[in-house]
């Protein structure tokens, strides 16, 4: 029994000796943060939990709770964490506070909760006045509650303010036309074409495309063109392409960047298209497999559905229904692929 003894305080003794030399444990806010990156968002969930009730801090457990609901598409519980976390800044605005204020806003908005989203953009701003970003996201949620001017009004502030941000300028004319706003949307193009400030072949290639002037934008393109071409321009330049109507071309551009960037799963998706558009369907379906085997989860749901509409043209319908079921598991609110399941189930 005493040398039972001896052994156990001998290993509380390493243990405490341990700790003492930074083996520490980490804490349960800092595992959830680890679960989070590894997108094992329930698993994070269950430890920001734990950090609460073991008296972490509450604001970055909140968060970090919050951030875990996102992901697991709990908006409205998402949105209860992201202002249980704000609860705790008492009256203070730092940058956690601005930060949270993001979340909960994206959480509104996926939730479905626009006029909340508006306010929560409106606080950030009065946070920021010359946040950019903020008058583009509620200009954006604006445009979702069919209110064009107070829209317009946002977006004019977001150029304005960051007028060599070209990126806003794209992102407006996608979402102005999506809404059926085209020509208010071309309006931004030409705004960003015209500013004074220096813009490289490339960026102008960018504007041609997006004005439907695809002649241009292949010549801007192919002339920006190096030894070592990025994605972005290789995709801009593919789709120029397929616009043109040359989609063999496209085709080979895809295919020989993935040659040398096997993990670029937008490339896979790209590449996946063209070649149902060549009624190539088995290089199709090739194609989104093998963007699906990159794990990249921000192209993975549109692989998936790509997969599956390439096996209903391949007529296997069993596989593709059996692939939808899955697929909706996933993605339950995908109300397109609801009805294209219904349909899979009377083949």
């Amino acid at each position: 029994m005493k040398a039972k003894w001896v052994g156990v305080l001998l290993s509380l003794v390493l243990g405490v000796m341990l700790v003492g030399c930074g083996e520490t444990e980490k804490s349960y806010t800092d595992q959830g943060m680890d679960a989070l990156e590894a997108l094992d968002f329930a698993t994070a969930n269950t430890l920001f939990e734990s950090a609460l009730a073991a008296g972490e801090d509450a604001q970055l457990a909140y968060r970090g709770q919050g951030m875990a609901l996102l992901g697991l598409d709990q908006y409205q519980q998402a949105q209860t964490a992201f202002e249980n976390a704000l609860a705790q800044s008492k009256g203070r605005v730092r940058k956690i506070e601005y930060d949270i204020s993001y979340y909960l806003a994206v959480a509104q908005v996926k939730g479905g909760q626009l006029r909340e989203a508006y306010d929560t953009y409106t606080a950030i701003i009065g946070m920021n006045e010359r946040d950019a970003k903020a008058y583009y996201l509620r200009g954006k949620v604006s445009l979702a509650m069919d209110d064009l001017g107070a829209a317009l009004l946002d977006f004019d502030q977001a150029v304005v303010l960051a007028p060599t941000d070209y990126d806003t300028y794209i992102l407006i004319c996608k979402d102005l036309t999506n809404a059926g706003y085209e020509s208010e949307g071309l309006a931004y193009i030409q705004r960003a074409k015209n500013t004074d400030y220096r813009k490289s072949e490339y960026q102008m290639g960018v504007f041609h495309y997006y004005a439907g002037e695809y002649e241009d934008a292949r010549t801007c393109f192919e002339n920006s063109r190096g030894k070592k071409d990025s994605k972005d321009l290789i995709t801009y330049l593919g789709k120029t392409y397929e616009a043109l109507g040359d989609l063999n071309y496209a085709t080979s551009l895809y295919t020989d960047y993935l040659t040398e960037h096997p993990d670029e799963a937008e490339l896979y998706v790209l590449l996946g298209r063209v070649k149902m558009q060549l009624q190539d369907y088995e290089g199709a379906l090739s194609a989104f497999d093998a963007g699906i085997a990159t794990g990249d989860v921000t192209y993975m749901q549109s692989l998936k559905f790509d997969e599956i509409v390439a096996y209903e043209y391949l007529l296997d319908f069993k596989k593709a229904a059996v692939l939808m079921q899955e697929y909706l598991n996933e993605y339950p609110n995908d109300e397109t692929a609801k009805r294209e399941y219904d349909f899979l189930k009377t083949r």
